[in-house]
């Protein structure tokens, strides 16, 4: 019955199955020469990677798989899905498909298959690209659409590898615009009913004119009819510059923002309930040189409207660090247009290098834990000491785990002395015997006071 009324509302000579006669046949459209126009771009990726840390702990903890000290962890074998987007062999997927292969095969709807490698990926958005190695010719690929000319009640068609079962469609509706889901800062997602599952990340929603208008990505595990897309014009914004650097720099202005309430419009006697509040300005931030101020509202950036605090966020992530903006702002009731030069954005999520393969690094110790220097930047964003070590890594069970240390920590001290580099720290680590205790004093991301912890070197 859903795909009968599915296909009705499709027809636009058929307004409604009531007004038809009784028994009168309706001729309706299928979505079939859609699906064959462009199913041939749509590919599956079966990968490999590394167990995790946490994983190994957990397989420790049970006895299960090789001992932790093994040169070579597990792998384990997972699957995507990802699309063509140029006949010279580059395939969109999800980052969380690829993070961390050790190898990637990409197989097509024709029989063909590939090896291939990942040349670029972005956590924020979940945005990867992978190039297919070898010789090919005649590659199908589909174009990237305009997800923001999209209404909420427009159809679209899932394509994609869920549960393995490739090429399996669905279609459906766009359901909401703009969900924020927690999944970073950017969300900025299209929700659909088009049936989405586990296999199907990385994959293609196409609007009726077999344009990608999203990425499929995440579900929520306790419903159904809940799919979450990444939006074409986020996609595209970052494809450039994945595909030339293997990673995303992104534009900064360095204050902290909130939404605006009703009562905080009355009181700063704004015009609405549009826009961004300013609640703080980093000292020697770009905001700060910009003559940016506490309560400033902004309204919109080079003419684009800022709805929320998170619009703003993603505007400013899309442009290049060097660029100058226009900032409309609302200041004690009276608009004020500033100029500001944007900054680069600090890891502020310590990622790292994105075109490196995921591992616990070179710095992990036998307590457990993994450090890297402090960046200027991120100590201006997060309040952190701008000298010390920050805490990257910290694996699950260890002696620094039980200890209570964790990851965003900065030590600063280790036995009353004072730590200002990473190197530092590792050195007076590795001076440290069996039973000997390792007193850290560490600061946390916006808390103006440091603690103590300590743990027993094993």
């Amino acid at each position: 019955m859903r795909i009968l009324l599915l296909s009705a509302l499709l027809s636009l000579s058929v307004p409604a199955f009531a007004q038809q006669p009784t028994g009168q046949v309706v001729s309706v459209p299928s979505l079939a020469p859609l699906i064959d126009s462009v199913k041939g771009a749509v590919v599956n990726l079966d990968v490999a990677k590394r167990a995790s840390d946490e994983q190994q702990a957990l397989a420790e903890r049970f006895h299960r798989g090789p001992p932790r000290g093994a040169e070579e962890g597990p792998l384990n074998q997972g699957t995507g899905s990802g699309f063509i987007i140029d006949p010279r062999g580059l395939v969109l997927t999800n980052n969380h498909v690829v993070e961390g292969a050790v190898t990637l095969r990409v197989r097509m709807d024709d029989g063909r298959s590939f090896d291939g490698e990942v040349v670029g990926r972005d956590p924020l958005t979940d945005v990867a690209i992978v190039r297919l190695k070898g010789k090919f010719e005649a590659l199908p690929a589909v174009k990237l659409g305009d997800s923001a000319a999209m209404k909420v009640g427009d159809w679209v068609v899932a394509i994609g590898n869920p549960f393995g079962l490739a090429q399996s469609v669905s279609a459906g509706i766009v359901s909401a615009l703009e969900r924020q889901i927690g999944a970073s800062r950017y969300d900025q997602f299209l929700q659909t009913d088009a049936a989405i599952n586990p296999g199907n990340s990385g994959g293609p929603l196409f609007n009726l004119r077999g344009e990608v208008i999203g990425m499929n990505t995440a579900i929520i595990g306790a419903a159904t009819g809940i799919g979450f897309a990444v939006p074409s014009n986020l996609i595209k914004a970052v494809v450039p510059q994945l595909e030339k650097t293997g990673t995303v720099t992104r534009g900064w202005l360095g204050v902290g923002i909130q939404d605006v309430s009703p009562a905080l419009s009355r009181a700063l006697a704004l015009p609405g309930r549009d826009g961004a509040l300013v609640t703080s300005v980093n000292d020697g931030s770009p905001a700060h040189r910009g003559g940016m101020r506490e309560e400033d509202v902004v309204l919109a950036i080079d003419g684009d409207r800022v709805a929320t605090s998170s619009s703003l966020t993603r505007i400013i992530a899309l442009k290049r660090p060097d660029a100058t903006v226009t900032l409309s702002v609302m200041r004690q009731g009276k608009p004020v247009d500033l100029k500001v030069k944007l900054g680069v954005r600090p890891d502020l999520e310590n990622i790292g290098d994105t075109r490196k393969p995921a591992s616990a690094g070179n710095d992990s110790h036998r307590i457990g834990i993994a450090f890297q220097d402090i960046d200027p930047r991120m100590a201006e964003a997060t309040g952190l000491p701008r000298q010390g070590a920050l805490v990257i890594e910290v694996s699950p069970g260890s002696p620094a785990d039980e200890a209570g240390l964790h990851r965003g920590m900065a030590v600063v001290e280790l036995n009353r002395k004072p730590i200002k580099s990473r190197d530092e720290l590792m050195a007076a680590l590795k001076g440290l015997g069996t039973g000997a205790v390792a007193l850290f004093r560490v600061a946390l991301p916006g808390s103006a006071g440091k603690s103590l912890i300590a743990l027993e070197v094993p």
